[in-house]
């Protein structure tokens, strides 16, 4: 009998990584340093500037959302995965919405043509709620393929 992801070890979580998951990783998770950069210099222009300039403020709880934690088909290394690809998503959105808020003020031109045709990533996207025995390392393999357009990962037995 199979365990459920969240009741998995962290052992158990290395063997099952893809080799390249694990060198990369270090190099994503070095991304939280800028990141919080970013999230300070971009707060502190906010609180000093909008105020000056009549710009309504713009609330980082409206970017930044933490709802996967409660997915029960998730372990816990998946869970605090998606708390930084939560936090990285919500200040880069963040940080994208105090800027266009600043264009508009300074200079509120339409430009010719669209200026990021990919803004809107529609990807392949799973429903947020799935059953607690759910699997959500075959579904994340599936929309691998469905990205890349490529043969399925070997997985490791």
């Amino acid at each position: 009998m199979t365990q459920p992801n969240h009741q998995l070890g962290l052992i158990a979580l290395i063997k099952r990584s893809r080799p390249i998951n694990l060198i990369t990783g270090p190099i994503i998770y070095s991304m939280i340093i800028p990141l919080l950069i970013l999230d300070a210099f971009v707060s502190f222009y906010q609180w000093t500037c909008f105020p000056i300039y009549g710009i309504p403020t713009l609330s980082r709880k409206d970017f930044i959302i933490f709802d996967r934690q409660e997915l029960k088909y998730l372990d816990w290394i998946s869970k605090s995965h998606c708390t930084y690809c939560a936090y990285g998503v919500g200040i880069v959105a963040f940080v994208s919405a105090v800027i266009a808020a600043t264009e508009l003020y300074f200079c509120p031109i339409k430009h010719r043509a669209q200026s990021c045709p990919n803004c809107a990533q529609e990807r392949h996207y799973m429903a947020f709620n799935e059953p607690d025995d759910f699997d959500f390392d075959a579904r994340l393999e599936q929309s691998r393929v469905k990205e890349a357009g490529s043969k399925p990962h070997r997985q490791r037995p």
